[in-house]
């Protein structure tokens, strides 16, 4: 099966795959009462990871970007293939320590804590258009802890995209007024 959906056209598969039908549900991971969304049933599956990639270029194409930025670590997952499929660079956002040169960091709030993140301060040209990449959006803290992180570079954040969206936790709100597209919602 793999490469059965090369030769068709992006139009026809956008109606024709159920993304949802790939991704695995895990009660009560990591702790009781939560639901986890599994996406490794979706990465497993060649013509489901290659449909995601297509999918999600083609509803970002519009936004024009430079840049794909990646969170630690399913955005590199995602960021990465479609930084490679729109002919765009793409730039790791981490945990600290562990980039190389000089970066910019930011502290944010977790339910239960804080987080940092770290971009090298380098990571883009003056004036970089960046789309930040994540395979979800929850409540929105570590996707708007990144786009503090490109506004430090001076670069524009033009839009994110999530592969999964949980609509019950809004975390749209907490974003930047920048297009926000998800692929499927629960």
């Amino acid at each position: 099966m793999i490469g059965c959906y090369e030769n068709l056209p992006l139009s026809f598969l956008l109606l024709s795959m159920d993304i949802k039908s790939l991704i695995r549900d895990i009660p009560d991971f990591p702790k009781p009462g939560i639901l986890f969304r599994d996406i490794t049933t979706l990465l497993q599956n060649p013509d489901g990871l290659r449909y995601t990639i297509d999918t999600l270029a083609e509803k970002v194409a519009h936004l024009e970007v430079d840049y794909i930025v990646g969170m630690e670590s399913r955005g590199f997952i995602f960021g990465t293939p479609l930084a490679y499929k729109m002919g765009v660079g793409f730039v790791p956002v981490r945990k600290p320590g562990k980039l190389p040169a000089d970066t910019h960091s930011v502290e944010y709030e977790l339910e239960y804590g804080s987080d940092r993140l770290e971009i090298h301060q380098d990571a883009f040209h003056s004036g970089s258009r960046v789309l930040i990449v994540d395979d979800l959006i929850a409540t929105g803290g570590t996707a708007a802890a990144t786009a503090q992180l490109i506004e430090q570079t001076g670069s524009s954040l033009v839009g994110f995209g999530f592969i999964i969206e949980l609509t019950a936790l809004a975390g749209r709100k907490n974003l930047p007024d920048v297009p926000i597209i998800s692929l499927v919602e629960y």
